[in-house]
């Protein structure tokens, strides 16, 4: 089908004024479609021609000003409305559509717990096709009246307030939304079925938050956190913003199988209900629940009141939605330190897609997003991480009072309409005296990671330091400096830091600078990470760390620190085990859960999975139980529930013998505790699998005592995961010769499939994964293309012949562009685990 471009948008805002649309949903009509009625009202501003976009199972019938439409005339998903007149028009469409399995559109899914079932919609970019007939392009805004006819023990959400106002045939119930305010057609929004729900009021507003029944118990328990946190973000919102809330509720709604992590249509925020914690998590995991809520009512006003106008613009309401979301859960909830989670997780996300051949600027030229097959590949980490950095980056030498007299200018300037990078440059401007557009040019239209070296003199009395940047953007960084602390005796651990003092410097210098004393034993950039850019440190500095590193007073100074470790391994710089060592010495003795969690993921899924050679990998996994063993020992006092159950996942997924892991499971706990939850089982049952010490009788067992949602993924995890030849067939025929697995159900078996050691069993499958995946993506569409980009790709065949493989598809191979993207990336990265291998 044709997907639509940035002209003929152009082309269509131009010549269309859209007033209103009213929408009749019928989702009593069977399992598979449902029916759709669509009025469109709008306003020609010249003679012309234009087309309205709509994906249906049955396009029935179409009328345009009263006079019939044929039908038949429907190209892929475009219907011409030609001969257009000045003036005012109503265009009618009746079809059914329908119900999707892979997260896009009108998405169904029945719980198999209590088998009810459950509908939402996700209309992202293109996806509103699937639900309704649409000018579907964000700048063609218009208000939304809709009304639902659902089964009768249903409930309705959608982005206004929901009224159930009459019964409809069978006892069906209907409901009327309240109408929006002018909103784009991506951000409409519906979610039907028998919800438990929890409401409140804040501020004279309906607040409500609502999950499958069956995890109600689950969403009571976490209830008052989740409303504490919505309030908290909606007040400190208040007191930054001049324009209120500008919709009539705020509702959240925990939903199935959801692509992504939450999904910021106005009123009616869907998330997904992995968000519903069923079993145990550490404080870091309820903080990454509470930064989603507030980056998604951060879109309220950035993406929801103000709107970009075309995809290329995608960073304003990203990136903003990322800053705000982390600075102001850091101010106004009991999270204090977020960004050492956005230091560790997400910065890596955005340096790893910013030196890859895919990368772009944080604001492209409009020019790169000709259409919106190519924008839909720009939500990565540069939209988000990176934009997010820069920002940062841009309130540390702008200052906070005028980054918020610029974004106040901009939403008083564009509320309910759109807008661009040139619209928000002249808002900041409007603001301060400084030159934001040559920042702007410098950080948001260039691409790559700036690098920044310190070089050092030691001049006995004083020492003197110069910056050598490898990179082009400007920097306000700060540099810490530190020495050592006196002797704690033998049984304290590492070496202790004590902070000497913090200074800013702006880079590039314009000569080194003196300061008095000798030389500190750690001398750190961009102390605090307020900047973008991958630190490297001087001899000294970086032999002081290695020693000192679980010793360093500040986790944020940690997290810069552990995050140039890890950088240097990629660039080959540092050994792979070199790392290892590091945090086998170190993070027995860290007390921050997400530092602690980030290393260990990265020291396992990176250096033990893939930067070292096979024969290395089983010295790799005893070092990392070892050190997991170490945590769970210190842990034993109960003081440190996060930590220790980080240190029971990582030594679950390093295990090399069965027997451990098999006690754990047949006593039902971890000594000391935790208990084994429905999620530490299947992560076990899924290890032993991989290890071979699990039959298919223990697994449907397991299921009879989980055969929940997640169970059931739990299950197809375990299944694909088996080491033997049948067991690798009948996943891959799931996988890649049927279309019956949902998009959940697809990644599970995929992460089963695919297992480091079991390459010699799989390798046959290598070869086999290009046309399979290419063929599926055709048939199924980008959102499973990307999960079987992601997921199924065989990460662990690094070879040269497995990337020549790989390059030759590339070169050779037509395929949707989110394959080709998820491919390049995957490539990339196996080339450069290659490079590391030899270093």
């Amino acid at each position: 089908m044709p997907v639509l471009t940035r002209d003929e948008a152009q082309t269509r805002a131009r010549l269309l004024d859209v007033q209103r649309y009213t929408i009749t949903l019928d989702l009593t009509t069977g399992e598979e479609t449902f029916d759709s009625s669509t009025v469109i009202q709008f306003t020609a501003r010249a003679a012309g021609d234009t087309f309205v976009e709509l994906k249906p199972a049955t396009l029935r019938t179409v009328t345009l000003d009263g006079v019939g439409l044929d039908p038949a005339a429907l190209d892929g998903n475009r219907l011409a409305l030609a001969g257009l007149t000045p003036g005012a028009h109503e265009l009618r469409v009746d079809a059914a559509m329908r119900y999707s399995r892979t997260g896009e559109g009108m998405h169904r899914f029945t719980d198999p717990t209590d088998g009810e079932t459950y509908v939402y919609t996700q209309l992202f970019m293109e996806d509103v096709q699937r639900v309704f007939a649409a000018f579907d392009q964000p700048d063609l805004k218009a208000v939304f009246e809709l009304t639902v006819t659902a089964p009768d023990r249903w409930t309705v959400l959608g982005n206004g307030i929901a009224e159930r106002t009459a019964a409809g045939a069978d006892g069906a119930g209907r409901w009327s939304l309240a109408p929006t305010p002018r909103i784009s057609t991506y951000l409409v929004a519906v979610a039907a079925g028998p919800w438990h729900t929890v409401r409140t009021e804040h501020a004279g507003l309906p607040f409500g938050i609502h999950c499958r029944r069956s995890l109600a118990p689950h969403l009571d328990t976490d209830a008052d956190e989740i409303f504490e946190i919505t309030r908290a973000c909606y007040d400190r919102y208040h007191e930054k913003f001049e324009e209120p809330y500008p919709f009539d509720s705020y509702d959240q709604a925990f939903v199935p199988e959801f692509n992504a992590g939450a999904m910021e249509n106005p009123g009616l925020v869907t998330f997904r209900d992995e968000f519903v914690y069923r079993s145990a998590v550490t404080d870091n995991e309820r903080q990454t629940r509470a930064m989603v809520i507030a980056h998604e009512m951060a879109h309220m006003w950035f993406g929801d009141l103000v709107t970009l106008t075309w995809w290329d613009d995608i960073w304003l309401n990203e990136s903003f939605a990322e800053y705000m979301g982390y600075q102001t859960l850091t101010e106004a909830t009991r999270f204090r330190e977020t960004w050492v989670d956005f230091g560790i997780w997400r910065k890596g996300w955005g340096y790893d897609a910013d030196q890859r051949p895919s990368t772009h600027p944080v604001a492209p030229d409009p020019d790169a997003v000709p259409d919106t097959a190519s924008a839909l590949l720009n939500f990565d980490g540069i939209s988000y991480a990176k934009g997010a950095s820069a920002l940062r980056q841009l309130v540390a030498w702008l200052g906070e009072k005028d980054f918020l007299a610029g974004i106040n200018t901009h939403f008083a300037r564009h509320k309910f309409g759109n807008a661009t990078l040139a619209d928000f440059i002249d808002s900041l401007a409007h603001a301060t005296d400084r030159d934001v557009h040559a920042w702007a040019e410098q950080w948001l239209r260039t691409t790559g990671v700036d690098t920044l070296t310190p070089r050092i003199t030691d001049h006995t009395t004083r020492w003197s330091l110069d910056v050598v940047r490898d990179g082009s953007r400007p920097h306000r960084v700060t540099v810490g400096t530190y020495d050592t602390a006196p002797d704690n005796g033998a049984d304290a651990g590492p070496a202790r830091l004590v902070a000497r003092e913090r200074f800013e410097l702006d880079v590039p210098l314009t000569g080194p600078v003196t300061l008095p004393g000798r030389r500190p034993a750690l001398v750190l950039l961009n102390d605090g990470d307020y900047t973008y850019a991958k630190i490297r440190l001087d001899a000294p500095s970086w032999d002081t760390a290695l020693r000192t590193l679980s010793g360093v007073p500040e986790p944020l100074t940690r997290t810069v620190l552990w995050n140039a470790a890890r950088d240097m391994v990629r660039d080959g710089e540092l050994a792979p085990a070199a790392y290892l060592d590091a945090a086998r010495t170190h993070l027995p003795h860290e007390t921050d859960v997400a530092l602690a969690e980030g290393v260990l993921a990265f020291a396992a899924t990176q250096i033990a999975d893939r930067y070292l050679a096979p024969e290395d990998r089983p010295a790799a996994l005893a070092t990392l139980t070892a050190l997991c063993r170490d945590l769970i020992r210190r842990t034993e006092d109960g003081n440190h529930p996060g930590l220790r159950l980080t240190a029971v996942r990582h030594f679950i997924d390093a295990a090399t013998q069965p027997d451990p892991l098999q006690d754990w499971l047949d006593s039902g706990s971890v000594p000391g505790g935790p208990e084994l939850d429905p999620e530490l089982r299947w992560r076990v049952l899924t290890r032993l699998a991989v290890l071979g010490a699990l039959d298919t009788a223990t697994i449907d067992a397991e299921l009879d005592r989980d055969p929940s949602a997640t169970g059931q993924e739990g299950a197809a995890r375990c299944r694909a995961a088996l080491p033997d030849p049948a067991a690798k067939a009948r996943a891959w025929a799931l996988l890649f010769d049927t279309d019956e697995l949902s998009n959940y159900l697809f990644t599970a078996t995929a992460k089963g499939f695919w297992q480091p050691e079991q390459s010699d069993l799989v390798r046959e499958y290598v070869p086999l994964f290009y046309p399979r995946a290419i063929a599926l993506a055709d048939r199924r569409g980008p959102a499973i293309a990307d999960a079987a980009g992601r997921y199924a790709f065989p990460a662990y065949a690094v070879d040269e012949e497995a990337l020549r493989l790989g390059q030759d598809c590339l070169d050779g191979t037509e395929m949707i562009p989110s394959l080709r993207r998820r491919l390049t990336d995957q490539l990339d990265d196996l080339g450069r685990t290659l490079r590391v291998r030899t270093a």
